[in-house]
């Protein structure tokens, strides 16, 4: 597609200003602004910017009617200190963005740039610019203010870059592909004493690494081998100075599955091990569960066009066909809880991980993951 590789330089420019000035969750007011006026000068106007404090919902309308189909792109960066030593470094101190959303927005900006210059589809196709997938739900927060509701959208289309998969092989996978997200806090209240008088007290230090021992059942003694768990204590908190036992220790941590029934058995468990342990020390758990980002799981014949779509561009060599699913999670999976769907990735070649302090975006990837956004649609809404 020769038009869409004239794209390339257009797109590079808007990713590598994008980079340099992150806005994290909610936070996208400039990012917004600079999203509105590229699509304006592509001369889509009917624009909504009411389904999230930030973010925005564009129109493109083919030359005939049809049915509606969506295709999102998330903008939002991450609370890291850039490392890379590059031109276009964040200018921000202490956010950048190191997930790729700078290359995802340049992405879909490249596709709605093309599809209103070139609209012989019978159907309507909407750009979602979707903030704060990171950590706060930005995708949930826009079902939930209807934009399924307002607009009679049927199947919705995400992709990820993903550092160190092949360079621009597309991963698809029929069912679920990344895991859902939930976090947990434990805090514990036991007897507060003088380090040199263990006995007089109630140590909820001690009771804090119990329970984390504890926890590491949940997979190895309560999950079925063959399905995914995840139980990772990330924080504990507790004490002040040397010679004092502490009153009270807190424990976080993250649960990772892809199975709603395995998702109920940990919160179960995580529940049981925290107040059944400390009970056994004669103190106090305090358990707040909470569920994030469900699953992502990917609808089958939505799944389908996407293979096509990208056997088209990559051509079949190029395409893996039900990868591993990732125990990481990503918002887009509300939207896939409205309506049909799929979510792919793109694979960036070598280079840092995700949410590494020196994760650069691979350009090289841009005008494939358009080219991609551009034959789904074709193979949807026809020409």
């Amino acid at each position: 597609m020769n038009t869409i590789a004239r794209l390339k330089t257009d797109m590079i420019t808007w990713r590598h200003h994008i980079h340099a000035h992150p806005e994290t969750a909610f936070e996208e007011t400039n990012t917004t602004k600079f999203i509105i006026e590229k699509l304006q000068s592509f001369g889509i106007t009917e624009l909504y910017t009411d389904f999230a404090p930030t973010g925005v919902v564009g129109i493109i309308k083919g030359n005939q009617d049809g049915r509606w189909i969506a295709l999102r792109a998330d903008i939002d960066a991450l609370d890291i200190i850039e490392e890379n030593k590059i031109e276009y470094c964040s200018t921000i101190h202490g956010k950048m963005h190191a997930c790729g959303h700078d290359g995802h927005t340049a992405m879909l900006l490249g596709t709605a740039k093309y599809l209103a210059e070139h609209r012989d589809f019978a159907g309507t196709v909407v750009v979602i610019f979707q903030p704060a997938e990171e950590n706060e739900g930005g995708g949930r927060v826009m079902v939930e203010n209807g934009l399924f509701d307002r607009f009679p959208i049927e199947a919705v289309y995400g992709i990820h870059n993903q550092p160190n998969m092949q360079l621009n092989h597309f991963y698809i996978t029929h069912g679920a592909i990344m895991a859902s997200y939930d976090v947990f806090e434990i805090k514990i209240t036991g007897l507060g004493a003088h380090a040199a008088a263990p006995h007089l007290g109630k140590d909820s230090i001690l009771i804090a690494a119990q329970i984390v021992t504890g926890l590491q059942s949940i997979v190895s003694r309560n999950t079925d081998p063959l399905s995914s768990l995840v139980v990772s204590v990330t924080q504990i908190h507790s004490g002040d100075t040397w010679n004092v036992l502490p009153q009270q220790a807190v424990i976080r941590g993250t649960v990772r599955t892809l199975n709603s029934q395995v998702q109920d058995m940990a919160e179960t468990r995580i529940k049981q091990i925290a107040t059944g342990i400390a009970s056994t020390f004669e103190a106090k758990a305090e358990i707040d569960y909470q569920r994030r980002y469900p699953a992502t799981i990917n609808y089958q014949a939505q799944a389908d066009i996407a293979i096509t779509a990208a056997e088209k561009v990559v051509g079949q060599d190029r395409l893996i066909i039900d990868p591993l699913p990732s125990m990481g999670a990503e918002d887009f999976a509300f939207m896939l809880q409205k309506i049909p769907g799929v979510y792919v990735w793109l694979g960036a070649g070598e280079g840092a991980n995700l949410h590494n302090p020196a994760y650069n975006f691979n350009d090289e990837v841009l005008t494939t993951g358009v080219e991609y956004f551009v034959e789904i649609v074709n193979q949807e809404l026809g020409k």
